[in-house]
């Protein structure tokens, strides 16, 4: 069967997930201690495709999805909650990681796509620690192999039970020829700064290690004896709570169901929309900037809460690029655009930047609006932003555009007659452009737009708050072009045009290698090599052949492996 009739017979995938609706977690919180109690109990049936048990806590797409549903409704609805403990409603089994029927069976791209979203998952679980003095702790109840102990390798702390048994584990290479593929490799050495010949020995033994030696290579911090192993979990996150920088009282918002309506010709939000052109292989989306005054207090910021614009837009921009990467592989190209007014869309921008330094929930959504940024970056599609009059590429806003692959500029206006002051397209930079969205990298776009350039970088923060017309953009170096408005429609059409001829894998690895520059980060290690790699191994015999590892592995048969290194 082909890699695009299996991908035929998979089902559309959705992403609304809510506690009642969860077949494979449990989420119990003690809300006097501020402790959250995340337990892994997979529903074997529960697949989120047919044709594989999810035997041994193994996890699937599905699994993942209702985790990142958790990890979102942590920060938003419990944010008195100050450490999260990771453990397995199973015992002496904590996560056998991802299903291995599951690999084996599914076409290339959606492995490709599941790994992306899982790592994205485990960034956001590390940024929680990081930004919501919400500290994860990863309490090993069992054995944590593969998948299942790179997310424990996402927490603050990795404790494991000491039975005489349990071990942590990356056996991808030595039992099915693929890489850890959800940051493992990569977080062995650079976050828990395991040694790299002890991190080789490790990876390429399929057992693991537990006890003392687990502790003695740094593979996890703590071995705890059985019979006080509730006694001191509960300890070292009540010790996670105290070091916390939040009050405990933080009265959370709902994140109720977005309204979204979809067809086979687009999908649309409140905020954002997406028209699909299945013959030119685009979709073009659309962003609305606010309407309406800005709230006049952090109360009533709260007390809109989930219908604050700048978190409702996130959440169904969110909830697109999602959706798009997994059920539209063939619309290859992303045209994006926003409609609103400059001045009220920086208006809104301010009241996050006044307060984010004092508001959980303003954090939250600046922090939220990050992610969902660099989700845009590590997206696989052609991004290109198109400024007409009308838009409001402003401040934040502004970073999609930053995002993008190319940026095209009107230089003019869209009707002769209408040639009212104001009427052709502009842009804002606000500071929000100069490090409030950093990249995987570290950089903020600008800085990976101009890298090497400081001085440019310096300039343009000179021209914060005032509008830039096509022409000045353009010798400024914000935008890629700006035509005329007698030449706009023709430029664009055979920009996409071109862009549409072009082999997409190329262009894959072509967008990859330009979006990532100048330094690596942990980050953005996961997300290009380690990824490049593992994107490149899952095609190859070896792995996924009908005699690769994938295929073998359960059979009592050894993979016929191609010897030869290319």
């Amino acid at each position: 069967m082909t890699d695009t009739e299996t991908a035929q017979e998979t089902p559309t995938v959705g992403f609304d997930r809510e506690p009642s609706s969860y077949r494979h977690w449990s989420l119990d919180i003690d809300s006097r201690a501020g402790i959250a109690y995340v337990r892994l109990d997979v529903d074997e049936d529960g697949g989120i495709v047919p044709g594989y048990e999810l035997k041994m806590n193994s996890y699937d797409l599905g699994v993942d999805i209702e985790l990142y549903d958790l990890t979102q409704r942590l920060r938003f609805e419990h944010p008195h909650v100050r450490a999260v403990v990771l453990t397995s409603g199973k015992d002496r089994n904590f996560c056998a990681g991802a299903n291995i029927r599951m690999l084996a069976q599914s076409p290339h791209s959606w492995k490709v796509n599941f790994c992306k979203f899982t790592n994205e998952t485990r960034n956001g679980i590390e940024d929680a620690t990081a930004n919501s003095g919400q500290t994860w702790i990863a309490a090993l109840n069992g054995t944590a192999a593969g998948g299942g102990y790179e997310m424990a390798l996402a927490c603050e702390q990795i404790l494991l039970i000491d039975d005489n048994s349990s071990t942590v584990a990356l056996p991808e290479v030595p039992l099915l020829g693929v890489l850890p593929g959800t940051g493992g490799l990569t977080r062995v050495t650079d976050k828990r700064k395991v040694r790299k010949d002890r991190a080789d020995v490790f990876a390429t033994r399929s057992e693991g290690f537990g006890g003392k030696q687990a502790v003695e290579w740094k593979l996890v911090d703590e071995v705890i004896p059985k019979r006080r192993w509730d006694e001191t979990v509960r300890e070292r996150a009540s010790a996670a709570v105290a070091a916390s920088s939040r009050t405990g009282d933080e009265t959370g918002i709902v994140l109720p169901p977005l309204d979204r309506s979809e067809d086979a010709d687009g999908i649309s939000y409140n905020h954002v929309r997406a028209t699909f052109d299945r013959d030119q292989g685009l979709v073009e989306i659309t962003i609305d900037g606010p309407a309406g005054g800005v709230p006049e207090s952090l109360d009533r910021v709260h007390e809109l809460g989930a219908d604050f614009w700048p978190l409702a837009m996130t959440r169904e921009l969110d909830d697109l690029i999602l959706r798009l990467r997994t059920n539209e592989l063939e619309l290859g190209t992303w045209v994006i655009r926003t409609r609103g007014d400059l001045e009220d869309a920086l208006a809104f921008e301010r009241v996050i930047a006044d307060h984010a330094g004092d508001d959980w929930l303003v954090a939250e959504i600046q922090h939220y609006f990050k992610r969902v940024l660099k989700r845009l970056d590590v997206t696989s599609r052609s991004l290109i932003a198109l400024i007409e009059p009308g838009s409001c590429f402003a401040g934040a806003l502004l970073e999609l555009a930053f995002a993008c692959d190319r940026q095209y500029m009107l230089d003019g206006t869209l009707d002769e007659d209408d040639n009212e002051q104001g009427d052709e397209a502009q842009i804002m930079l606000s500071p929000s452009n100069f490090g409030v969205f950093p990249m995987s990298n570290g950089l903020s776009r600008l800085g990976s737009r101009f890298w090497g350039d400081d001085d440019h970088v310096a300039k343009l923060r000179q021209e914060t708050g005032r509008r830039i017309e096509a022409q000045e953009a353009l010798a400024l170096g914000l935008v890629t072009d700006a035509p005329d408005d007698i030449d706009w429609e023709d430029e664009v059409r055979i920009m996409l045009e071109e862009r549409a001829a072009l082999s997409p894998d190329a262009l894959t690895g072509m967008e990859a290698n330009h979006r990532f520059v100048g330094p690596e980060t942990m980050e953005s290690r996961i997300f290009s090599r380690l990824t490049a790699w593992q994107n490149w191994i899952f095609i190859r015999p070896n792995a996924s052949g009908p005699d690769g590892a994938l295929r073998k592995y359960g059979t009592g048969r050894r993979a016929d492996f191609d010897r030869k290194r290319v």
